[in-house]
C-alpha cells in the first residue's frame, strides 16, 4: 500500500526521527510532515544528517499533538495519506513523579489525532506502542498480541490507554488502524535519560552507575533500525485494526547488560551502585514477534553484539551530541531522583 505523504508525530524523538530517515530513504516518492513539540527529548538535530533529497521532501512543524485546532490545520494545510504516532511522554521515572503530562499527551492527544484522521480522510492510522502496556512476564514465555493488557506504571497505564482508543476507533468507525508493541529499543540518537546511553554517559564521566534494586530485572532489546523496519512494513502490510509484536531476541538482565558496557568502556565494577528499586518495577519482559514474521515477513536483522558495539562507538564519537541535549532541567531530575533512592 504505498503513500505519497505521512504525517510523523514525535518525529525528532529518537525513535521517530529514525522512522522518518528510513522512510526518506527507502520511499523517495513519500514526502514527510513531521509534527513535534519539542520537549526535553525532542531534537531537530537528529535529523541534521538527512541528504539534500530527503530534506526535500521532509516539513518539520512545531506543535503538540492534544491541540485539536492545531491538527486539523495542519491536515487541511497538508492532506495525508498515514498518521503515525511517535510523539509520547515516555520515561517512566518521569512518570511516576507526574503523570499529568502522560495522561495530555499519551491519551489526549491520540484521541485528538484520531478524531482529525478520520475528519481528513486519512486511510491508516499506525499507533507506535510498547511491551509495558502488558505488565510483567513470569521466567518463562513470552508476550503474544493476545496477552491481556496489564499496565503497572502510569505511563504503561497511558499508553494502553491509547490502544484502547485506537482499537475503538476501528472498531466503531470501521476506521483503518494499525497498533505496534515493541521491546526496549537502543541505538544512535537516544536521549540518555535510557538505560545504555545514561550508563554510557554517566561510565565515561567515572560517575556512580545507579542500578535498580538487585538489578535481575530482564529486557529484550531491540534495535531501532529493525523496530523502525518493524513499523514500515505494519504501515504497508499490516491488516486495518492488527496489532503486531516486534522483538529482537536479545532477553538479558539489567545487571549484566551493565556489567558489559563497564567491560566495553574499560571501566571498573566499583562504579556500579545498586539503589532502591522502582515502585511497580516489571520483572521481565520478552515479545513474541511471529504474527508480525508470519503476516508482515518480519525479522530483526542486528544481532544485540553488533548493535551494541556500533551504539557505543557512536556515543564515543558523539560525546557533544550528548552534552548538548542533556539540559540543566534534565540534570536536576536525574540527581533529585536518585539521590532519593539511595
Amino acid at each position: 500500500m504505498p503513500f505519497s505523504r505521512v504525517l510523523v508525530t514525535g518525529g525528532c524523538g529518537f525513535i521517530g526521527a529514525g522512522f522518518i530517515r528510513m522512510l526518506l530513504r527507502e520511499r523517495p516518492d513519500t514526502s514527510v510532515i513531521n509534527l513535534d513539540k519539542l520537549t526535553y527529548a525532542g531534537n531537530p538535530a537528529n535529523l541534521a544528517d538527512l541528504d539534500a533529497a530527503s530534506a526535500a521532501r521532509h516539513t518539520f512543524v512545531r506543535g503538540d499533538i492534544a491541540d485539536a485546532r492545531q491538527v486539523r490545520e495542519l491536515l487541511r494545510e497538508f492532506p495525508c495519506d498515514a498518521v503515525l504516532n511517535f510523539a509520547a511522554e515516555s520515561h517512566v521515572d518521569r512518570s511516576i513523579v507526574d503523570a499529568a503530562p502522560f495522561v495530555q499527551t499519551n491519551v489526549l492527544g491520540v484521541q485528538v489525532l484520531l478524531d482529525a484522521a478520520r475528519q481528513s480522510g486519512v486511510r491508516r492510522y499506525v499507533q507506535i506502542s510498547t511491551d509495558e502496556v502488558y505488565g510483567a512476564l513470569g521466567v518463562e514465555g513470552r508476550f503474544t498480541e493476545q496477552t491481556p493488557l496489564a499496565p503497572n506504571s502510569p505511563y504503561s497505564a497511558s499508553k494502553a490507554s491509547a490502544d484502547m482508543l485506537v482499537r475503538a476507533a476501528h472498531m466503531t468507525f470501521d476506521f483503518d488502524t494499525i497498533i505496534t508493541r515493541c521491546s526496549n529499543n537502543y541505538g544512535p540518537h537516544q536521549f540518555p535519560e535510557k538505560l545504555i546511553p545514561f550508563m554510557i554517559r554517566r561510565a565515561l564521566a567515572d560517575e556512580t552507575l545507579p542500578v535498580y534494586g538487585d538489578g535481575l530485572q530482564i529486557r529484550d532489546w531491540i534495535h531501532v533500525e529493525d523496530h523502525c523496519r518493524g513499523i514500515l512494513l505494519a504501515l504497508e502490510q499490516g491488516r486495518p485494526g492488527g496489532v503486531y509484536n516486534f522483538g529482537g531476541d536479545a532477553e538479558m538482565t539489567n545487571i549484566a547488560l551493565v556489567r558489559l558496557l563497564l567491560e566495553r568502556l574499560d571501566k571498573p565494577e566499583s562504579l556500579i551502585r545498586h539503589v532502591q528499586d522502582r515502585p511497580g518495577h516489571d520483572r521481565r519482559y520478552a515479545m513474541d514477534y511471529s504474527l508480525a514474521a508470519g503476516e508482515l515477513g518480519y525479522v530483526p536483522q542486528k544481532s544485540f553484539a553488533e548493535g551494541l558495539a556500533a551504539t557505543i562507538s557512536w556515543y564515543l564519537e558523539h560525546q557533544a551530541w550528548v552534552d548538548d541535549v542533556v539540559s540543566g532541567e534534565y540534570r536536576r531530575f536525574t540527581q533529585k531522583w536518585y539521590a532519593g533512592r539511595e
